[in-house]
């Protein structure tokens, strides 16, 4: 595992477990909604984010924390490690809820409400994005993909060192 992408719903838990590989494995972690938006709560241009996300593809060694569907089959072709975070919409609605007024080191703010544009999305995440990742990962079968359906079993990995 050098080249590892944490992927799944809003709320799931992606940036928690990613924080715990880059602590246990000592790989460089990149957010990349920490790429994606600028802290006025803009973002930066599509051809920007591209270009980052190109820098950090190129590297020997990294951690991405994010889905981006846009540009999900670009990281795929690229890593050896999948974590797919595929937990119940409402397990992720109260991830994004418990976060409301908390300072992180995955997002340039600190987000004040559950905006309904957002929560849609979350709603929406198991008919709009889900079946696409799948497919992906379906594709992409020499990749080696995690999936975990609850907090539990995110909890209860443990990283065993490839050899």
């Amino acid at each position: 595992m050098k080249k590892i992408l944490v992927i799944g719903c809003p709320g799931a838990g992606k940036s928690t477990f990613a924080r715990r590989l880059r602590d246990e494995t000592g790989l460089p972690l990149y957010h990349l909604d920490m790429i994606w938006h600028k802290p006025d709560k803009t973002n930066i241009s599509r051809e920007g984010f591209d270009e980052k996300l190109s820098e950090i593809l190129d590297k020997d060694e990294w951690i991405i924390d994010g889905n981006y569907d846009r540009t999900l089959e670009v990281r795929f072709k690229r890593c050896d490690t999948v974590f797919l975070l595929d937990l119940p919409t409402e397990v992720c609605l109260q991830g994004v809820r418990n976060r409301i007024g908390k300072k992180r080191d995955d997002m340039p703010w600190v987000e004040d409400e559950l905006d309904e544009e957002f929560k849609t999305w979350i709603l929406d995440f198991p008919k709009k994005t889900l079946p696409h990742t799948y497919e992906l990962i379906e594709k992409y079968r020499d990749k080696n993909v995690i999936v975990f359906k609850s907090h539990n079993e995110i909890d209860n990995y443990r990283i065993r060192e490839e050899k």
